[in-house]
């Protein structure tokens, strides 16, 4: 499985090498990451390689092994199987096989979201601009229940999912979404792969913006994954919990970028998503919609949280 399979540079579908890299982590999520396997199979234009780093699970890292050591007979590119060999978790996973990885752009795709067939080909075409050095996509969510009424789309980003207020068109973006997002390899290895564990995507935009400039880093909403979100996850304490230790955890985070934090983007965004709640709660309100309002507590809710955590974690 992990041998090296040939590939005329002439006869690759990207317009350079795409590593694509998937990180796993527990069992529970086997049927999830297969179908994650299975869309990267079905894209129309083939990576050049793919990696699969398990995290600190030996008995997920052999069961992969042993089963899906077919799954790459018929393309073009090669699966390898890795462990995470860092202390770290997901940073250092996706920083383990970006070590490894051989291709110019590595593409990262979580293992409970299915990736759209055009999504590798939308992804890696914007590289064919020297100044792009990372472009992010849409994480579309895929709920497992119905979603709650009072849940504010501005907030979807507690589900690592697109949400209310990203750019509708190709456009710079102050921070990928990690669930879907790709770097230009020698820009990531630059300073020594992922440097942040929870918050590696935060990490990665804010650096690469502060060395290649505010254009250098796009969103793409046609490059689309659906992001899997489990039911637990539609709950008023995950929601208040994740507001919460999220920003708190931010303040740690911004502490490691030195030079590279960019606090106005948070700040940014929490305004524009107070104006832009006004703007289309207002507008439901006025269409009948009840729960309008309960959204835009809910909104405020979360950004006041958000605060509390950042506080919290300043004092700690």
């Amino acid at each position: 499985m992990n041998s090296s399979k040939n590939q005329d540079e002439s006869t690759r579908d990207v317009p350079a090498r795409a590593s694509v890299i998937i990180c796993a982590f527990t069992l529970d999520r086997w049927e999830l990451l297969n179908e994650s396997l299975r869309s990267v199979v079905a894209q129309d234009q083939a990576p050049y390689e793919v990696f699969l780093c398990i995290d600190h699970n030996p008995e997920m890292f052999d069961r992969c092994v042993t089963e899906m050591s077919n799954i790459d007979d018929g393309v073009s590119w090669t699966l390898q199987i890795v462990q995470n060999r860092f202390d770290t978790r997901l940073g250092g996973a996706r920083t383990t096989a970006a070590e490894l990885a051989t291709g110019e752009i590595l593409v990262f795709l979580d293992d409970d979201a299915a990736a759209s067939p055009s999504w590798l080909r939308t992804l890696t075409k914007h590289y064919d601009d020297p100044n792009i050095v990372a472009v992010g996509g849409a994480p579309i969510a895929r709920y497992q229940s119905e979603r709650p009424r009072w849940l504010p789309l501005e907030c979807n980003w507690i589900f690592g999912c697109a949400y209310r207020g990203l750019p509708e068109h190709v456009g710079p973006i102050d921070h990928m979404i990690g669930a879907n997002m790709s770097v230009r390899r020698d820009v990531l290895m630059s300073w020594g792969g992922f440097q942040s564990d929870n918050h590696d995507d935060m990490d990665l935009s804010h650096r690469a913006i502060h060395a290649h400039g505010t254009a250098s880093v796009i969103y793409d909403p046609s490059a689309i994954v659906h992001h899997f979100v489990p039911a637990a996850r539609l709950t008023w304490t995950y929601f208040w919990r994740r507001c919460f230790f999220v920003n708190r955890g931010k303040v740690s985070a911004f502490r490691g970028l030195d030079e590279a934090s960019n606090l106005k983007a948070e700040f940014r965004f929490a305004l524009r998503s107070l104006g832009r709640g006004v703007l289309f709660e207002g507008g439901a309100l006025l269409g009948g919609d009840w729960y309008a309002p309960v959204r835009y507590g809910a909104l405020a809710a979360a950004l006041a949280l958000g605060g509390t955590g950042a506080l919290v974690g300043r004092l700690q």
